[in-house]
């Protein structure tokens, strides 16, 4: 790793917080900073996390559910295991079409919330990694909507482009609510977004 990365890295306000608070990645105060304004997640909620590696996520919504809760991750690599019985975690590919099923098997009731972190491996080239997102943006919709109960919610990160009104658009289809976001944890120099989806509509 270039040093002056990892000097950087190491004066990041958010990193430094997450090591303290032993949240397994900074990616957890995103999700907490859109739970913290939108009220996304409540305490006894069924979560699923797409993208969850490596649990920062988990660890945040773990936390709001609380004991009544629980929270299932998914991702394409295994996630070190957490010991709370109400977290489970999967290995699955978000564009596998039998995916839905699977955690539906597993979910003991339609989810309250389906949240989603996944991004593609970074090629450099912007417009390809922006279809690229958006691709999965797209698959993480199909199993939100597969997955939830009605009036459940949405939260799902996209990178800026061309493509990203179209997508705004579908997500705005299926809920009655829906709003782009960039939480301050987000890095001021990273194109992500993030967009909050409220009350799924049949």
């Amino acid at each position: 790793m270039p040093k002056a990365w990892i000097k950087g890295r190491k004066r990041d306000y958010y990193y430094r917080k997450a090591k303290e608070e032993r949240y397994r990645s900074r990616a957890a105060y995103k999700l907490l900073q859109a739970i913290g304004k939108y009220g996304l997640i409540k305490s006894g909620d069924v979560v699923v996390d797409m993208g969850a590696a490596p649990g920062g996520w988990l660890q945040a919504s773990l936390n709001r559910v609380g004991d009544g809760g629980f929270v299932l991750g998914v991702d394409i690599k295994p996630i070190e295991p957490f010991h709370q019985p109400n977290v489970h975690t999967i290995v699955g590919d978000i564009t596998d079409p039998q995916l839905p099923q699977q955690i539906r098997e597993i979910l003991q009731r339609p989810a309250d919330v389906v949240i989603s972190d996944v991004s593609p491996n970074v090629s450099g080239i912007w417009e390809l990694d922006h279809a690229r997102q958006i691709d999965l943006a797209r698959h993480s919709l199909r199993v939100a909507v597969s997955t939830l109960r009605q009036g459940g919610h949405f939260f799902v990160k996209v990178f800026q482009g061309d493509m990203l009104n179209d997508f705004t658009q579908e997500v705005k289809q299926c809920f009655s609510f829906v709003k782009m976001i960039k939480p301050k944890a987000s890095r001021a120099k990273s194109s992500e977004l993030y967009i909050v989806a409220m009350n799924l509509v049949r």
